[in-house]
């Protein structure tokens, strides 16, 4: 049959998330300056998956925004000090002795100092919106927008968007150990599915000799047939080994190669079979399932752990949601581009915030540098604890920048229906794959024709407000009260 031909609709990038979060950094320095710590800044805790996001260029962009604005600061603290501390005291003091001459040249440096912190002012927010719209708008990949940030952050930062283990801090194995996910959804067991026995001979003449299998193989046919079966081009299928933050050091140097350094986001992939045949102490393999909404801006996942245990099998299965990104990072949206609307705009903000700018800047750069030797102190101490102590120590990541920069309120309709379909395409498709692996290898599926039955109750609501355990009949969400709220930075 002959495909239909239509016009072209406009679609989303498919980075348009990293667009957003990238042009945000160079108009919000608060946002900057907490990824910068993040990624790049020398650590312990690991990373928390960042999920759709591109985080070499969300890395560069905000290391340009920091530098720009640090050096913003640094002129406007050396205009303050000569310009407002020492000027204004000669022209009070000229004024009060009735010299004229010292009063108006003091006056005079007063003036020039504020021209100038007004120029600085303008030209840093100027060219931050600059880049900005740059990033947004432009044809350029948003990493090829920015310098680089040396090359072993960013080496470390390419292993992070591979990675295979996560380590996740204690405290989250009792509430969200799927750190970098977002919400819980939903979490189930699924009822069991006997494997022992062998299904009969299509040719007649008794039972078929059943495949010897294991778990590995089970996981390995899902992450492989996952994406044709559901219907879901896109998918990533990864397994991975979540660890408890303070039981990494039991995996072994191919984890943790220095006890004083963060974790590594890679392992060798036998490690991560270990933990889909048997789980270790504190860890064990998920095969994770996640599909992007229309430009990323939705991202919903399932996690799988096949619970192979002669004669049954039984699927965990825990399904999370991560919403849209807040309102403040589609302000780049309101900017204006080019004319007198612009240079009317960069004029109202820099007279709106040159004087505080300038009076604040060496108050400014002070709790900047207290901030970094207060990490530096902390950094410091948790080594010394590690390295003489031998203090077990918890490497894990408490949430992602992902799930910290999202909002269920800007959650749509499309957005919610999509993911639901998401969802069920994904559990259908899990059933589906499970069917057929269990036929290639001769297992009778009647139990699973009736284990099927139970498990197609199990529906998803990708509502605005989810909360863990608050789950109503057959598993679905109750509706009540606000919106869930990501979680803190540490």
């Amino acid at each position: 049959m002959a495909a239909r031909r239509l016009p072209a609709l406009a679609q989303y990038r498919t980075d348009a998330v990293t667009r957003l979060l990238c042009a945000g950094a160079h108009l919000d320095e608060g946002f900057a300056r907490d990824v910068d710590v993040e990624l790049t800044e020398d650590r312990l805790h690991a990373t928390g998956l960042s999920l759709g996001i591109d985080l070499v260029a969300l890395a560069r962009h905000a290391r340009a925004s920091v530098r720009r604005t640090d050096l913003r600061d640094r002129r406007l603290a050396q205009l303050c000090a000569v310009g407002v501390w020492a000027a204004v005291p000669a022209a009070l003091y000229g004024l009060v002795a009735g010299l004229s001459g010292l009063a108006l040249g003091a006056g005079a440096l007063i003036v020039l100092t504020y021209g100038t912190a007004w120029g600085l002012v303008h030209r840093a927010e100027s060219a931050a919106r600059a880049a900005a719209l740059a990033v947004e708008h432009g044809a350029e990949r948003p990493v090829d927008l920015a310098p680089d940030v040396g090359a072993e952050a960013e080496d470390r930062l390419l292993e992070q968007k591979r990675a295979n283990v996560v380590p996740y801090t204690a405290s989250a194995e009792r509430t969200n150990p799927f750190v970098g996910s977002g919400s819980k959804i939903k979490e189930m067991v699924w009822q069991p599915i006997d494997v022992s026995r062998p299904a009969d001979d299509p040719a007649g003449g008794g039972k078929l000799v059943i495949k010897p299998f294991d778990a590995v193989d089970l996981h390995s046919f899902i992450a492989r047939e996952m994406e044709h079966i559901a219907g879901l081009k896109g998918l990533r299928a990864r397994n991975r080994l979540y660890v408890i933050g303070d039981h990494v050091s039991y995996v072994g140097p191919d984890l943790l190669p220095d006890r004083l350094r963060r974790p590594r986001a890679q392992i060798p992939k036998q490690l991560v079979q270990a933990g889909v045949m048997q789980p270790g102490a504190g860890m064990r393999t998920y095969l994770s399932l996640e599909r992007a909404g229309e430009g990323g801006r939705v991202i919903v996942s399932m996690h799988l752990r096949a619970r192979l245990q002669h004669p049954s099998l039984t699927w965990e299965v825990a399904a999370y949601g991560i919403p849209p990104l807040q309102q403040r990072f589609y302000r780049v949206h309101q900017l204006p581009v080019d004319g007198l609307e612009r240079w009317w705009s960069l004029v109202g903000f820099a007279t709106r915030t040159t004087a505080s700018a300038l009076l604040g800047a060496p108050r400014t750069l002070s709790r900047r540098a207290s901030s970094r030797r207060t990490r530096a102190r902390a950094l410091e101490k948790w080594r010394r604890e590690i390295d003489k102590r031998h203090l077990r120590f918890d490497y894990g990541a408490v949430d992602s920048l992902r799930e910290r920069v999202a909002d269920w309120k800007q959650l749509g309709f499309s957005e919610r229906t999509d993911s639901q379909d998401f969802l069920q395409r994904l559990q259908q498709g899990v059933l589906i794959a499970t069917e057929r692996f269990l036929k290639d290898h001769n297992v009778d599926t009647s139990s699973y024709d009736q284990a099927q039955q139970v498990i197609n109750t199990h529906t998803y609501t990708f509502q605005g407000d989810i909360h863990a355990g608050n789950f109503g009949a057959h598993g679905t969400v109750n509706q009540n009260g606000a919106a869930a709220q990501p979680s803190a930075n540490p």
